[in-house]
Formats: structure tokens, C-alpha cells, sequence
């Protein structure tokens, strides 16, 4: 039998979101899938009932897989998230920490395993699993989920345990029907919300909130934790009206490009960002058909935008640098990530858009820009249909940076 850890919590309030505290020691459910929405704290949760439940006196070392869909994301998320929780509780320092590996071994044995959905095979090959935690499980796929729990069938552990954390998003996403329309045996389903978070700071939560008015689909899903069928507008709510740059000069601007020639518009967005109040103002837009690269130039440097910081589509590297070669001396390309189009478009809808009235391309594509629906369910994917896209497109590259240099934190209730 391992040795067992005893850790004292005399003010367990201090330290545990009522939603993970009651059903702390609770191993009876095979499957327990945690969702909600934003800063919930279900994530930090999941780890301290998976650490607790590890430190446990058992006859056989727990050995927990901890997972994200993508290898490369882990570091900077689960990974982190479990090292947090061993240093609130004080045992850090003498667990064994493999950095290159991305693998802890606790006082009494325990093994921590961090790993990648992205290569099943390397996932088939870890033997004697106990537990498994699969960070956004809406990323990964059915077969995944059923993959994985193949992998918890080693008779020498008792209490096995499958968990899934998410952010709730599409009712197409396969956690919808599996879980919520079809109801597994043995699956215990809790759900949180901000609200649930006894940690979160009051800022934080304003912020949340305020998304209700900005965009109501989406704080059904970012805030309330709900599947909710999205709205057929990307950007639903905007405002529209005449501008006055003397008012707005004090905010910083952003600049970004989305190339196109024959079919497709070449698209220039000026905007600037009130982070403090949550506001785009969107001042000025050059969108053309058919424009060679010295005619894009020429039209950055007549609007007096060619000393600025200038994000465009990485795709066309060999026209920024014929740009930049022009003239337009700070040009860059943008950073595309993998699923960059929605996660920019997630940050965007945290803003309220109030658009200059002459930016007509771009109020066009606000009325027009929509999500794809499923043919078969009939419901909006978190698809956006390509189309009407060109001046959001060269938004979401004016951002980028900002959001890039986003982290949100997990610890102390976070996701």
C-alpha cells in the first residue's frame, strides 16, 4: 500500500469552490464531466480533487494521464495548472518534476503524465493508467473519449476515473449529444459559472457581465456555461455613427490588412481600443477590388498610415515585403495559430463595436458575416461562413498582438 500524505485544509473555504468541495472524495462515478462557463474555476477544481485523490493511501501508485488535444499546448496549461495546485498545497518541493518529459512523480509514487491527443499511438503505448483528465474535451472527438476509456481497464487500481472540463460551445460539438441528449451510465454531469467562484475578483466579474449587453449568444456560452444555439450573426449588436477622432486620440490605434485581387477585396482597418471600457471604435477603412501591391502601398501612405505598425495576412509574405519595400516600413505578418479565426473571433466579441458610419464595407459584413449550420442538425456550427469577412479578417490581425499577450490564469479559481 502507498503512503499516504495528509494535507490539513482548516478553513476548506479558503481553498475549494463549493462545487468541487462536496463531492471531493467522491470516486463512485466512472465519468465526471465538469463544464460551464468562463472563470468557473472547474479546471482548477478537477486538479485538486485528482491531486487529493492521488496523495490517498492505495494498494497500487494512482497513475494519471492528464491531456489537451494538442501536444504543444500543454505546457503553458494543464501542466501548469497541476504544478499550482502541488505548490498551494505545499508538496511541490518534494515531488519530482520532469520538465523535458512532462512528468511528476508525487511523495508516495504517484505518477503525473502529461500528453497530446494529437498522437494516439504514443497514448496507446502508457499501460496501468488510473485516471484520466482530458482539459477541453470538446477538442477531442468521440472516439478519443472512447479510446481513452479502454486505457482505464487495469485491474490493479480500483476507483477508476475518466474527467472532462470544457467551455460549452456548439450543440454540434459531440459532448452535446453524447452526454446531455443521449445520458450516459455512470457519468455524473456538474455544471458552474463564474458565479460559482468564490475566488474571482470583482473586475473580472463586471467584465464577464458585461458581455450580456455586447453579446448576448455569447455570454450564454463564455459566462452561463450553456449550450446555446448561436445566433446567425457572428457579431450581432454594433453601433454605428460618425466619429470624431479629436475625441478618440488618446486611445491607441491598431492597424491590420487582409489582401485579395480579383474576387476578393483587398481590406485596411484603423481602429482603436478602449481596454478600460471594453470599446472598438472603428475610424477608418480602405477596401478595394483589384489592387497591385504598389497601389496598396500608395493608399496606406496617402492615408498617412505608412510609419505605423501594420498587421497583414501571413499568407502573402511576398507581398508585405514588396509593400515594405515601398515604403510602408513596419508592415508585418500576422502569427497565424491553428483555429486563429475563432479564438480571434472570441476576443473580439468581448468588445463593443461602435463603428464609424463611413466604414460601410465593414458594416456590411456585421450585417452579413454568419456562422455555418449543420446540415444534419440544423443547428449554428462555431463555424463562421467564409464570405463578408475581409475587413474582420484585417481586425482580427490588428489585434493580434493584444490578444497573443492575453494569459489567463488558472490558479485561484481561474478556468
Amino acid at each position: 500500500m502507498t503512503s499516504s500524505i495528509v494535507l490539513n485544509f482548516p478553513k476548506p473555504s479558503k481553498v475549494f469552490n463549493k462545487q468541487i468541495y462536496n463531492q471531493l472524495n467522491d470516486y463512485d462515478t466512472f465519468t465526471e464531466v465538469h463544464y460551464g462557463g468562463a472563470s468557473s474555476g472547474k479546471s482548477h477544481g478537477v486538479v485538486q480533487k485528482v491531486v487529493l485523490k492521488a496523495l490517498k493511501p492505495w494498494n497500487k501508485p494512482r497513475r494519471v494521464l492528464f491531456l489537451r488535444k494538442v501536444a504543444t499546448t500543454v505546457k503553458d496549461s494543464i501542466f501548469e495548472d497541476v504544478l499550482a495546485c502541488l505548490s498551494s498545497f505545499g508538496i511541490l518541493d518534494r515531488c519530482k518534476v520532469n520538465m523535458s518529459d512532462y512528468r511528476i512523480i508525487l511523495p508516495n509514487k504517484a505518477t503525473f503524465i502529461f500528453k497530446g491527443m494529437d498522437n494516439p499511438e504514443k497514448i496507446k503505448s502508457i499501460k496501468g493508467l488510473s485516471d484520466v483528465v482530458m482539459e477541453e474535451a470538446t477538442e477531442f472527438t468521440l472516439d478519443d473519449y472512447t479510446q481513452l476509456t479502454l486505457r482505464l481497464r487495469d485491474k490493479g487500481h480500483v476507483k477508476k476515473q475518466i474527467y472532462l472540463m470544457f467551455n460549452p460551445v456548439s450543440k454540434v460539438n459531440w459532448v452535446y449529444s453524447y452526454f446531455f441528449v443521449n445520458k450516459q451510465k455512470n457519468t455524473k454531469i456538474i455544471q458552474s459559472t463564474y458565479k460559482n467562484n468564490r475566488f474571482l475578483d470583482d473586475t473580472t466579474k463586471e467584465n464577464i457581465e458585461d458581455l450580456a449587453n455586447r453579446n448576448p449568444a455569447y455570454y450564454k456560452i463564455y459566462a452561463l456555461g450553456e449550450f446555446a444555439t448561436l445566433d446567425k450573426l457572428v457579431f450581432p449588436k454594433y453601433t454605428k455613427r460618425l466619429l470624431n477622432r479629436n475625441e478618440l486620440v488618446h486611445l491607441p490605434s491598431y492597424f491590420g490588412l487582409d489582401f485579395g485581387y480579383v474576387n476578393d477585396p483587398s481590406a485596411f482597418i484603423h481602429l482603436k481600443i478602449d481596454e478600460v471600457n471594453k470599446k472598438i471604435y472603428f475610424i477608418e477603412e480602405y477596401v478595394r477590388k483589384g489592387l497591385l501591391n504598389d497601389q496598396i502601398a500608395q493608399a496606406i501612405i496617402d492615408l498617412g498610415y505608412q510609419k505605423e505598425i501594420i498587421t497583414a495576412d501571413s499568407a502573402e509574405k511576398k507581398s508585405i515585403a514588396e509593400i515594405k519595400r515601398l515604403g510602408v516600413s513596419r508592415i508585418r505578418a500576422a502569427k497565424k495559430a491553428p483555429d486563429s479565426v475563432i479564438q480571434g473571433i472570441q476576443f473580439l466579441s468581448q468588445y463593443q463595436f461602435i463603428v464609424d458610419e463611413r466604414c460601410v464595407k465593414l458594416i456590411e459584413e456585421l450585417e452579413n458575416y454568419t456562422w455555418k449550420k449543420d446540415r444534419n442538425t440544423n443547428e449554428y456550427t462555431n463555424t463562421p461562413v467564409d464570405s463578408y469577412n475581409h475587413v474582420i479578417d484585417a481586425t482580427r490581425y490588428a489585434v493580434e498582438n493584444i490578444h497573443n499577450q492575453v494569459k489567463i490564469k488558472t490558479f485561484k479559481g481561474g478556468l
